[in-house]
């Protein structure tokens, strides 16, 4: 699969760089954001078709990024991430565009499947 960049959002810098190495060894691009306004700087400059981001972050939250990401950049696939069991955050996330809504500790294999979900659909999109 390949050929789609991601951005990795959260302000734990080890679940970015971790996963980051990960998903590289499957072939993706990956950058990283530390919090919501840092990755719609980092789209601005680099737009990224996939967005794995948490939802609570410092400066700007997912949800807020999450709309505004959707809203300038219509064809990105967000995939957002919580560590709260919060089903009013996960109807409200898919409400505002989200590809779809993930617990922490993700599993890995189930978070790829879903990247390459996104990624399938987005090369559908693109044709």
């Amino acid at each position: 699969m390949g050929g789609v960049r991601i951005l990795l959002v959260d302000d734990e810098q080890d679940i970015t760089r971790i996963l980051g190495k990960r998903l590289a060894r499957r072939g993706y691009e990956c950058l990283t954001a530390s919090n919501g306004k840092h990755a719609l700087d980092v789209m601005e400059t680099a737009p990224c078709g996939l967005v794995v981001m948490d939802v609570k972050m410092p400066v700007m939250d997912g949800l807020e990024a999450l709309r505004r990401i959707t809203e300038r950049w219509p064809q990105a696939r967000v995939i957002v991430l919580s560590g709260h069991a919060d089903m009013q955050l996960a109807v409200s996330a898919m409400s505002d565009g989200a590809f779809c809504y993930l617990m922490k500790p993700v599993d890995f294999d189930e978070l790829l499947f879903k990247i390459e979900d996104a990624a399938a659909d987005l090369e559908l999109q693109g044709e």
